[in-house]
Parts: structure tokens; C-alpha cells; sequence
């Protein structure tokens, strides 16, 4: 296989320009199949980065709620269906406890879709009864 049929084959498979085939390839040694692994590779990379992104931008928002106080309980609606819920309670310890939680890391996961879709929402219950829901546009509202 010719060097232009290498490059053709990488440009279909992931859609890449010629100059980034060329590269893929060069990295790879002229290998297409070890081209295509270091790119997936490198792709998934890229993204668990910017997933990893997302969910520090979501913990920071549940901080902040919880720093408000008289804060109860926060759940992760898509749709209007609850997928997650986090007890809170009031004070240091309480905030503390809850952002050590397994349920926080599961809370974080969930960031990825709800970045990807903003279809989620945060609904926060305080202790007088009031129920608040904020999109979970992580991208815009993580200090607001």
C-alpha cells in the first residue's frame, strides 16, 4: 500500500485532514493500524481531560450552593425524573462530609452528561421548604 492509500485510509476512518493523516502516520511509523490505536488513544485522553474539567466545574457549584447554607438536600434532575440526591446538612462538618461522599463522585460522573446535554438540573431544598432549580450549565454558572 502506497503512502497516499495510508493516508486516504486514516483521512476516511477518522476524518482527519491530510496534513493530520500525514502526521498520524509519521508518528506511527507508517503503521495505519498503530496510526489509528495512537489516535484513539490519544482522543480518549483528551476527552477524560475535559470530562475531568466538567466535573471539578460541577463539585465547585455544589460548593457554592452548600457554602449559602440552610441547604437540606440537592438532586440531580434530567428531565424532571431524580437520578441522584445528596443529604446535606448544615456547618462545615456537614459540607465536609458530603463532598468526601461516594454519592458527590457519582454526582461528578453525572457532570459529563449534563455538560454534553444540558438536559440536567440541580434542584436545591433548604430547610424552610423553598425549592430552587438551576440548569446545569457548568460551563457558564459555576461561580454565580
Amino acid at each position: 500500500m502506497t503512502e497516499l492509500e495510508k493516508i486516504d485510509q486514516l483521512r476516511e476512518r477518522l476524518g482527519l485532514s491530510y496534513r493530520e493523516a500525514r502526521e498520524a502516520l509519521e508518528r506511527a511509523g507508517g503503521d495505519v493500524l498503530e496510526a489509528l490505536v495512537q489516535y484513539e488513544e490519544s482522543t480518549r485522553e483528551g476527552l477524560q481531560r475535559e470530562l475531568a474539567g466538567w466535573s471539578g466545574k460541577l463539585v465547585e457549584r455544589i460548593r457554592s450552593i452548600l457554602r449559602q447554607g440552610n441547604v437540606m438536600r440537592i438532586k440531580v434532575k434530567k428531565d424532571g425524573k431524580t437520578v441522584a440526591e445528596i443529604p446535606a446538612t448544615v456547618g462545615a462538618l456537614g459540607v465536609l462530609g458530603v463532598l468526601a461522599s461516594s454519592e458527590l463522585a457519582i454526582l461528578a460522573g453525572l457532570s459529563t452528561v449534563a455538560a454534553l446535554f444540558n438536559r440536567y438540573t440541580l434542584e436545591v431544598e433548604r430547610r424552610d421548604g423553598q425549592v430552587e432549580e438551576h440548569p446545569l450549565d457548568v460551563e457558564n454558572q459555576v461561580d454565580k
